[in-house]
């Protein structure tokens, strides 16, 4: 393999490049022989991991939280992550850009008005009535435990884990020194090579069901505004064009491509955001901010820990795993596949930070701004549709608009939402730019990342090197939406489910590792750059 990877002009691991490829052809060869098989054990497995562990998923996300909190305020929280000279490579409105619009900038475009207005027609809770104040509290309130401090906990402890053991002890920049402390020099053997290959798996499936979750969504959009046909085929059409798109940043590189264009769009999509606060019920909107703060900081600790235990016996039509299935379950699932690529990309624009402003940073910087996003983009959808019985009967026909929109197609229900503003096919347009540039800021940070799982350093590999893993999320993406046909959505939640079990698991483990590691950790004479002896870890 390393006079194949010469002849080829690679500059990587053979062995992990080679089998993670070589796993990755084998299985989009499997969709395109036997699709049918396939999906439907991803079906049957999503539903038994669904079932008999949601509860595992809910509960470990907690302790992640509450983890990281803990080293961020203890002792450990003044360590430097690459050096105790070292300064921080980006300042902080470039690093905040970067990580959210790499993160889960797509997750917002799509759930900002779904989930919501979801939760709102459809409350989560048995004993809550549909469209009451109730149900509005309750559905911005699971809103943002779905996408606040938890999901960020889940990239922010990979992150940091790479963070500390790749700049402290001068590790490969790879999956498997994370668990440096736990197998010592084996992560340069079999044990660690096969984390690595499971970790760029992990990544690129799940970067692939965000390709294909924007995909849905901006040919909604295009067919809302265009009558674009909204097919599976123009679907694969729209990742072939923003693939390349995605590949043009790849080869430019992180300070050129990726910088510029996560600066670009969180720019665009404040933007937007403030054109909803503004030209809706602004007074309303910024009273509506302030309460969700207080709702979120009220709810997150019963939220936490809530596992819809009797959805069986309330029988409301929920399922047989209940309603966590299909919402928190999948969340956790889906977010843990990205936390490879997150956590790395995170840890190589944070070296120079602290702990304690690396945790706090990743924890709450983007957790704030989902927070307003929602509170505003979810009380305007919830405002339209009508809160409460008077308000509903107000506005008569049009009340639950939104609702129908969002039960007939969730990518619809941005573009329905914008249609009761002004300039609405202005920005409904605009909105499908915002995905279509968070998609290729997704599709090219995960890229440059998985290459650098590949080399273990934080230098890029040769142009056609990191292109490959961006065509390859392409082509994986237009599989997965070809699997998910008509089915869409579930679908991809099924793909999703199962690959993020094992993917849990590995980070739960890196929780220990990193206390470890941590345990072992003396500020005043730490050796940067030398890693600490197995035996003393």
């Amino acid at each position: 393999m390393e006079e194949l990877a010469r002849k080829l002009g690679l500059r990587t691991d053979p062995t992990i490049f080679f089998v993670s490829a070589g796993i990755m052809v084998v299985f989009l060869v499997a969709l395109l022989i036997a699709p049918g098989p396939i999906g439907t054990a991803f079906g049957a497995g999503r539903h038994w991991i669904a079932t008999n562990l949601g509860w595992f998923f809910i509960f470990g996300v907690t302790i992640w939280v509450v983890f990281l909190l803990w080293v961020a305020i203890s002792r450990f929280g003044s360590i430097r992550l690459g050096g105790n000279d070292a300064t921080p490579d980006y300042g902080n409105i470039s690093w905040f850009t970067m990580l959210f619009a790499g993160g889960i900038g797509t997750v917002l475009m799509f759930w900002g008005v779904a989930e919501p207005i979801s939760h709102f027609a459809n409350p989560p809770r048995p004993d809550v009535d549909p469209f009451t104040v109730e149900a509005a509290d309750d559905a911005m309130g699971f809103a943002i435990y779905h996408l606040g401090l938890h999901t960020w906990a889940i990239f922010t402890l990979p992150g940091l884990a790479f963070a500390y053991f790749i700049y402290r002890y001068n590790l490969p920049m790879r999956f498997s020194s994370v668990f440096y402390s736990l197998i010592g020099e084996r992560i340069y053997g079999p044990v660690g090579k096969t984390l690595d290959v499971f970790a760029i798996l992990g990544t690129l499936f799940g970067v692939a069901v965000s390709i294909g979750l924007g995909t849905q969504q901006i040919n909604a959009g295009l067919s809302e505004l265009l009558g674009v046909p909204d097919s599976v085929t123009t679907k694969v059409i729209i990742i072939v064009v923003l693939t390349t798109v995605a590949v043009c940043s790849i080869v430019a590189g992180l300070d050129k491509g990726i910088k510029m264009l996560s600066n670009v769009n969180i720019g665009m999509a404040v933007g937007l955001m403030l054109f909803v606060l503004f030209t809706g019920s602004t007074v309303f909107l910024l009273r509506a901010v302030v309460e969700t703060f207080g709702l979120y900081i009220t709810n997150i600790l019963p939220m936490a820990f809530w596992n819809d235990a009797l959805a069986e016996y309330a029988n409301e039509g929920q399922g047989e795993w209940g309603w966590q299935g299909g919402w928190t379950v999948f969340y956790w699932a889906w977010t843990v596949t990205w936390s490879p690529f997150i956590g790395i990309f995170v840890a190589r624009i944070s070296r120079g930070r602290t702990i304690r402003e690396f945790v706090l940073g990743v924890l709450f910087a983007p957790s704030i701004f989902t927070l307003i996003w929602f509170a505003i983009f979810g009380w305007s959808a919830m405002e339209i549709d009508g809160i409460g019985a008077e308000a509903r009967a107000a506005l008569g026909a049009q009340a639950g608009s939104l609702a129908a929109a969002v039960e007939e197609s969730i990518p619809l229900a941005m573009f329905a939402f914008f249609e009761n503003f002004p300039a609405s096919t202005l920005i409904q347009g605009l909105a499908v730019v915002i995905v279509a540039i968070f998609f290729a800021t997704s599709s090219d940070s995960a890229s440059l990342v998985v290459d650098m799982l590949c080399t273990g350093t934080a230098e890029p590999g040769p142009w056609h090197q990191r292109v490959f893993w961006g065509v390859s999320e392409g082509a994986l993406a237009a599989m997965l939406v070809v699997l998910a046909g008509e089915a869409g959505l579930t679908a991809l939640q099924q793909v999703i489910t199962v690959v993020g079990l094992p993917m849990f698991i590995l980070v739960f483990a890196m929780m220990f590792a990193l206390l470890r590691g941590l345990s072992k950790e003396h500020l005043s004479d730490t050796k940067v750059g030398a890693p600490p002896k197995t035996e003393e870890l």
